[in-house]
C-alpha cells in the first residue's frame, strides 16, 4: 500500500508495470511511452524500496528480489531514474538524501590506508574481467568520441591525444607525474609518444604488476616507473602532471591537499591536467549503492567544489572542458562487452557478483544520460606565462597527432615518438616565425 503510494507520486512519465510479491499487478504512471516493467518477488524488498530506494534496488537486483518483468534492467531503471530526476518524487529518498549530505565529510575522509583499502575494493579485482570489458590499453575512464561513432579502441586513443595536447609536452625528456596510473596506458603513451620521462603512481598492487610488466615489455622501462605510493608522499619537483580517474577518489575533505601538492611539486613553467567525473547540478552526495558496492569513499563534484579550493591553492587555472556524453557512449561500450562475456565472467566470480557489474554499469551510464553527470578537464599552471595565450596549440597539436598516426598506420598505441617530436619542432618553428614575423611588422609600424 505504501509502496504503491510512493510510485503513483514518482512516475510521472511513461508508463511503470510493477508485479507485486501476491502476484498482483499494477501499472503507475500515464499509460503512454516509455514503458518498463519490474517484478518484485518479497516483501523484504518491497519495505525497502519504501524506505532507502537508491541502496535498496541495486541490492534487491544483486540478491534476485527485483528483476525486469519485461524489456531488460537498462530498460527498468532508465524509467526510474528518468521519473527521479524529471517526474515526481519519492518521500523517503529525499530524507535519505539530506542524511547523506550530512554524513558526506565523514564518509569521504580518505586518509593515506583508507584510500589503499578503496582503491584494492575496486581495483584488485581479477584482471581478467577488465581485459574481457576495457579496450586492449586497458582505459578504465571516459574515452574521447569527437565525431561520435568511434570504437572503443579508437576513442580511447583519441582521450589521451587530447589530454596530450593540453599538457603542452614540446620537448622530450620532461619529467611527467601520473597521479592515479592505473595499468600505465598513459604514462607509455606520453613515454612512446612525446619522449616523456614518467612516474605513475597507483594504490593498486594488481595495477602496479600489470604496468610494470607493460613497461618492461615495451621496452619502456628506461622511461616510465610505476609506484606503489600515496600522491600525498610525492616530493620531486616535476614539468607535468597528469591525474586521469584519479580525483573522484581524492574526497572532498582532502582538495586542498591535492592541489596544494600540485602546485608544490610543479617546476616554475609546469603544467597539469586533471580529468574526472563532475556534476552539473551542483555540490551532492555520492549514490549509496555505488559508495557501498563499487566505490568506497567515492565522489564526483561539481566544478564549483573544485574551482573554489583551486583558486585559494595560488595555481592558475588556464583552461576548461566540459565532456557531456562521452562517459555515456564509454560505459555502453563496456556495458556490451561485458554482456558479451557475462558467462565467462560468471565462472570467475558468480551470478550475484555479474548483477553486481550490470547494474554498475547500466547505473552509471545513466548518471550521464539522465541524471546530471559529465566529465571536466582542468588545465592548470604556476606560472601565469607557462602557456601560449590561446588555446590553439591544443588543437594544432592534436590534429597533428592524428595525422602522424594515419600515415604512421598506428596500432593501439601510436606511430614512432621520433615522428611525434619531429611535429612538435614543427609547430614551434611556425609558432617563432609568426612571432617574428608579427614583430617586424610592428617595428614597421612605429
Amino acid at each position: 500500500m505504501f509502496l504503491e503510494a510512493a510510485l503513483s507520486r514518482l512516475i510521472k512519465i511513461g508508463t511503470l508495470t510493477v508485479t507485486f510479491p501476491d502476484g498482483s499487478t499494477r501499472s503507475f504512471g500515464t499509460g503512454a511511452e516509455p514503458r518498463a516493467a519490474m517484478k518484485i518477488n518479497t516483501t523484504r524488498a518491497k519495505r525497502r524500496l519504501l524506505l532507502n530506494p537508491a541502496l535498496a534496488l541495486g541490492e534487491a537486483y544483486m540478491d534476485g528480489e527485483v528483476e525486469p518483468a519485461s524489456g531488460d534492467l537498462f530498460q527498468m531503471v532508465d524509467l526510474l531514474a528518468l521519473n527521479m530526476m524529471e517526474g515526481g518524487s519519492h518521500p523517503f529518498e529525499k530524507l535519505m538524501e539530506k542524511v547523506r549530505w550530512l554524513r558526506r565529510n565523514l564518509d569521504q575522509l580518505n586518509f593515506a590506508g583508507r584510500s589503499k583499502r578503496n582503491v584494492a575494493h575496486h581495483y584488485d579485482l581479477d584482471a581478467r574481467l577488465y581485459s574481457l570489458m576495457l579496450d586492449e590499453d586497458r582505459q578504465y575512464s571516459c574515452a574521447y568520441f569527437p565525431v561520435g561513432d568511434e570504437t572503443l579502441e579508437e576513442a580511447q586513443l583519441k582521450k589521451k591525444r587530447h589530454i596530450a595536447s593540453k599538457l603542452m609536452l614540446d620537448r622530450p625528456g620532461l619529467e611527467v607525474l601520473d597521479i592515479g596510473c592505473g595499468w600505465g596506458g598513459m604514462a607509455l603513451y606520453l613515454a612512446r609518444e612525446f619522449g616523456a620521462r614518467v612516474t605513475g603512481l597507483t594504490l593498486s598492487e594488481e595495477q602496479l604488476l600489470a604496468a610494470r610488466a607493460r613497461a618492461k615489455d615495451a621496452g619502456l622501462e628506461h622511461m616510465v616507473t610505476f609506484e606503489l605510493l600515496d600522491y600525498r608522499s610525492w616530493t620531486r619537483p616535476v614539468d607535468r602532471v597528469v591525474s586521469v580517474g584519479m580525483f573522484e577518489h581524492v574526497g572532498i575533505n582532502h582538495y586542498k591537499t591535492f592541489f596544494d601538492k600540485i602546485r608544490s611539486v610543479l617546476k616554475e613553467d609546469g603544467v597539469a591536467l586533471i580529468h574526472a567525473i563532475g556534476r552539473a547540478d551542483g555540490p551532492g552526495s555520492t549514490n549509496p549503492w555505488i559508495a557501498k558496492y563499487i566505490f568506497p569513499g567515492g565522489y564526483s563534484p561539481a566544478v564549483s567544489e573544485v574551482l573554489s579550493v583551486v583558486e585559494k591553492s595560488g595555481l592558475w587555472t588556464t583552461d576548461i572542458e566540459i565532456l557531456r556524453l562521452h562517459y555515456a557512449k564509454t560505459l555502453e561500450q563496456w556495458r556490451d562487452r561485458f554482456m558479451k562475456n557475462r558467462s565467462t565472467l560468471a565462472k570467475l566470480y558468480d551470478e550475484r557478483f555479474c548483477r553486481m557489474f550490470e547494474f554498475y554499469l547500466v547505473g552509471s551510464e545513466l548518471a550521464f544520460r539522465r541524471m546530471g553527470h559529465m566529465n571536466w578537464q582542468l588545465q592548470l599552471t604556476k606560472n601565469v606565462s607557462a602557456l601560449p595565450l590561446a588555446r590553439d596549440y591544443m588543437v594544432d597539436i592534436e590534429r597533428a597527432r592524428a595525422v602522424i598516426a594515419e600515415q604512421g598506420k598506428a596500432g593501439p598505441i601510436e606511430a614512432a615518438s621520433a615522428r611525434a617530436r619531429r611535429d612538435l619542432t614543427l609547430h614551434d618553428e611556425r609558432k617563432s616565425r609568426q612571432q617574428n614575423q608579427s614583430g617586424a611588422e610592428s617595428s614597421c609600424n612605429l
